[in-house]
């Protein structure tokens, strides 16, 4: 898989939220105008060179399936998908939510699991008044991420995990 930074991740969601394609205004609209046209840019070009998105001959950018199946195929489990997700920068569970477009309460469940398998960290975090819990992948999370990588989901996630706790 294609190492995502925090701009591809909001590129490429933007993309995803517009049905597969977005134009200019729809970045001028969004939050990536802070970022500025020479970061915006540079990080177009560099999925562009990473097969991650096309320029279409109207001046629109469209995701790949290369980039759909990173974060939101059906085919990949919603835990590995966290991982994937928290590899790019520690979040909360309604940014994961959102990023990932599934509800809070399955997401729950299955980062739950993924705490006990101690592939994933909370750590509550104060945020205006209120305590926020932020989510972190650990070093094993990320082994984890590169068995998947190297091995394929057919390695079977789940009895990788359990062979490493068993063992």
């Amino acid at each position: 898989m294609t190492k995502l930074g925090l701009i591809d991740l909001e590129i490429l969601f933007l993309g995803i939220k517009n049905n597969g394609s977005f134009n200019e205004k729809d970045i001028e609209n969004s939050e990536l105008k802070r970022l500025g046209v020479g970061r915006i840019l540079d990080s177009l070009a560099s999925l562009k060179d990473r097969k991650l998105l096309t320029l279409n001959n109207d001046g629109t950018f469209s995701i790949t399936d290369l980039a759909k199946y990173t974060l939101w195929s059906e085919q990949i489990p919603t835990s590995v998908k966290i991982l994937r997700l928290l590899e790019i920068k520690s979040f909360d569970i309604e940014t994961i939510s959102n990023f990932l477009r599934k509800p809070e309460d399955e997401l729950i469940e299955e980062i739950e699991k993924l705490r006990k398998k101690q592939l994933v960290l909370m750590s509550p975090l104060r945020q205006e008044s209120r305590l926020v819990k932020m989510y972190e992948i650990l070093p094993e999370g990320v082994e984890e991420i590169k068995k998947i990588e190297e091995f394929g989901l057919d390695s079977n996630f789940e009895e990788n995990t359990k062979r490493r706790f068993l063992n």
